[in-house]
């Protein structure tokens, strides 16, 4: 399938994931799972990249130049959401620290707490999945859809058929 990926179905399918993800993490806050501070700003990647993507999608048939542009920009911006969820992920493994003021080993370095807010710890993952907390879902997802735009990027430059 990644091979016959034209730009337009890519960007389509990166907005159609990334839209399904960011939905799926509210639900989980619904139902209970309080995120924590860095669960909460792995979530821009997400807001940014939604609308992005649709707004490829949209133009890629009548702009394969900026089409690529925004393919490359996903690209981009999934790439380091990757990155970020490898890091919480790995805090939550205790595999290395994490901030200060969201750790079990936090102290009140950085004010006084919102006590109208639950304390929500970042290296004390909510859910586990198959293994994986939802840091480490996001890591594998994002990486999931730099590959589709990055797919999408290597149709596009390979074809000079209208997309």
């Amino acid at each position: 399938m990644l091979t016959t990926l034209t730009a337009h179905r890519a960007a389509f399918l990166i907005f159609a994931v990334a839209l399904v993800t960011i939905l799926g993490a509210w639900v989980f806050e619904y139902a209970g799972f309080a995120p924590c501070e860095l669960c909460l700003l792995q979530r821009w990647a997400y807001y940014a990249g939604v609308p992005l993507a649709l707004a490829v999608a949209l133009a890629a048939p009548a702009s394969p130049g900026l089409a690529r542009a925004g393919l490359v920009l996903l690209a981009v911006l999934w790439l380091g959401s990757m990155a970020f969820g490898i890091y919480h992920a790995g805090v939550e493994w205790k595999f290395w620290p994490g901030p200060s003021t969201c750790t079990g080993t936090g102290g009140l370095s950085g004010g006084l707490p919102d006590l109208s807010r639950p304390v929500v710890l970042c290296d004390s993952p909510a859910i586990r999945i198959l293994g994986l907390s939802l840091a480490g879902w996001n890591a594998v997802i994002s990486l999931a859809l730099a590959l589709v735009a990055l797919a999408g990027l290597r149709a596009q430059g390979s074809s000079s058929v209208s997309q």
